[in-house]
């Protein structure tokens, strides 16, 4: 998605270690005309209308989680990663390695809100190394859902995740994919 590549060339910055920062539009400060441009074209990407929620993880990808809810005119359903006691009821569980705060997680759903009913396509804004996801997919799976396919708005090409997923056969879009990112600048894969 050229509009998506051009903000990150124009307002993202590449930190030490690899990190690619771009909360100034997509997960800090949230710009959401992009994310209805981001959303339309989920949208477009997966053209399945038997699905019947939107599932994300808290925290980041739960503004683009919604605005694909409000396109696909479907519920979204965030992943916790802490327990409240506003929680009743069973729950389907996943424990994830957050790299972002270098500790491992449960991601949890109430058990009200996903079933074998549903079709679940999962959106998140970042995919490195895979963890969330693979989180957000057994937790589909727990629930007896579909998986429709996975949809990400930035993947570092260069980080395992998106290869993983793929090999295990998962209907993975992702909008722009970074090959490299250095101090030198920010290189997309072109056969995004």
């Amino acid at each position: 998605m050229k509009l998506l590549e051009e903000r990150i060339r124009k307002e993202g910055r590449v930190l030490p270690g690899g990190i690619i920062k771009v909360d100034g539009f997509l997960n800090h400060r949230v710009d959401p005309k992009l994310m209805r441009a981001i959303a339309e074209e989920m949208r477009r990407l997966f053209p399945d209308e038997d699905i019947t929620a939107i599932l994300t993880c808290e925290a980041s990808g739960i503004a683009l989680g919604e605005a694909c809810a409000e396109v696909f005119d479907v519920p979204m359903v965030f992943a916790k990663k802490a327990k409240s006691d506003n929680i009743e009821g069973g729950l389907y569980k996943s424990e994830i390695f957050s790299y972002t705060y270098k500790k491992t997680v449960t991601l949890i759903v109430a058990k009200d809100w996903l079933g074998a009913n549903d079709k679940v396509l999962i959106i998140d804004d970042f995919l490195a190394n895979g963890e969330a996801l693979r989180g957000l997919v057994e937790i589909v799976n727990q629930s007896g859902a579909k998986l429709a396919g996975i949809g990400v708005a930035v993947e570092k090409g260069f980080q395992p995740g998106g290869k993983r997923l793929r090999e295990q056969g998962v209907n993975l879009h992702s909008l722009a994919i970074i090959e490299s990112a250095d101090e030198t600048g920010i290189t997309f894969r072109e056969d995004n």
